[in-house]
């Protein structure tokens, strides 16, 4: 019997990806899972130093990965977020509140607090259910 093929479920996104042989995201079905997501420098893969331009283009690259599987912040159910230290939270609502504005529709959302290594102030780690 033979199976249809499915589609490759790995997400990439340029510049933003792991050095480590992994995806940053997958989907399978109408289902998206991620790695840890990054605050690098989508344009050029770079990592900042500080914590507020960490978050900026953690959310950025969170989109991109989003659309590289067919959705969009509209389908988040669960945004995890790990962040080095209690000092990066605010950072973290401000763009957390301008992509979820409306309090009655945001995602499911958890903070833990991590030592991250190579200069990281935080990861994101997204569950999403693409709505067909």
């Amino acid at each position: 019997m033979t199976h249809p093929k499915r589609p490759k479920r790995s997400l990439q996104v340029p510049n933003v990806g792991h050095k480590a042989p992994i995806p940053l995201g997958a989907r399978v079905g109408n289902l998206i899972c991620s790695s840890g997501i990054a605050g690098k420098d989508p344009a050029s893969g770079a990592l900042p130093a500080d914590a507020a331009t960490q978050a900026a283009h953690a959310f950025t690259n969170l989109r991109a990965l989003l659309a590289a599987g067919g959705a969009s912040l509209d389908d988040v159910v669960r945004l995890s977020i790990t962040v080095k230290d209690d000092s990066v939270r605010e950072a973290v609502n401000a763009h957390w509140l301008a992509a979820f504005p409306d309090p009655d529709d945001r995602p499911a959302r958890h903070i833990g607090v991590h030592d991250l290594q190579h200069g990281m102030w935080l990861q994101l780690e997204v569950l999403a259910m693409v709505q067909s």
